[in-house]
């Protein structure tokens, strides 16, 4: 699966992890200071061509890691938007609620992706974002990253391309919810998910999922019970192998011959 079919399944690619703060943004008081330049991520997050002295730059805006426990709230849907925050490590899950009281998951985040791009239109929150697992994230204060846009042309031009994304991002999801079939969801999901994974290092053919398959049947418009029929029959069909929240991709060539071409090629 290419790069653009990542922005089909509805799910951004790795964006800027650049970690500016100023005081006044309310930062847990355990906060961790952290360098870009020394961050394990930084090869795949931060932006490309940046000289010497433009890394200097960015190091030298303090910065500030935060952790939040499994089941905590990075933000909340109305509050005020301040910050963006670059996943370091840790998975999240993006939702609004329904009007009938559920959570409809709207996104899955892991490490080297970013969140809170949905509070800039309006100054705050449109969604909740929710750690499925102990995390830890960079708080980047917005006005700080454009004032420092204004000064290093390729992180404003990372940050355009950020925002490109994710229109492209609510264009996928249209795509995916509207025209596939419950197989074609669900191949999709695993295929984007494992090249996300391997993009950093991981598996090509392993993962653990860190959401749920009710979570996953919220994101793809799938009942429960579908979601776990389709993974039975990827089994049966010998193309997986499940055991709780472990998925093995034994045929990779079958998930993407399940994707609707237009997503593949």
């Amino acid at each position: 699966m290419n790069h653009s079919n990542d922005t089909l399944t509805g799910i951004s690619h790795p964006p800027i992890a650049i970690q500016p703060i100023n005081a006044g943004t309310g930062l847990h008081p355990n906060a961790i200071k952290v360098a870009c330049s020394n961050c394990n991520l930084r090869e795949l997050c931060m932006p490309l061509g940046l000289s010497q002295t433009e890394i200097d730059r960015i190091d030298d805006v303090v910065a500030s890691r935060r952790k939040i426990k499994r089941g905590a709230t990075l933000f909340r849907n109305g509050e005020k938007f301040t910050s963006l925050y670059a996943i370091r490590t840790g998975f999240f899950k993006t939702c609004v609620a329904s009007e009938d009281g559920r959570d409809q998951v709207t996104g899955f985040q892991m490490a080297g992706e970013i969140v809170g791009l949905d509070g800039i239109v309006n100054d705050q929150h449109t969604c909740d974002a929710v750690a499925l697992e102990d995390a830890e994230v960079c708080v980047m204060p917005f006005d700080r990253i454009e004032e420092l846009s204004r000064e290093v042309n390729s992180l404003q031009r990372h940050m355009h391309k950020i925002m490109s994304r994710e229109i492209v991002r609510e264009n996928g999801v249209m795509l995916l919810l509207g025209s596939m079939r419950a197989e074609e969801r669900l191949a999709a999901f695993l295929l984007n998910l494992v090249q996300r994974l391997h993009a950093r290092g991981f598996s090509q053919s392993e993962l653990v999922l860190r959401m749920t398959r009710e979570e996953i049947g919220s994101y793809l418009g799938l009942k429960l019970e579908t979601v776990s029929r389709t993974f039975s029959k990827f089994a049966e069909d010998g193309i997986v192998e499940v055991k709780q929240r472990h998925v093995r991709i034994l045929r990779t060539d079958a998930l993407k011959d399940i994707v609707n071409p237009q997503v593949c090629n």
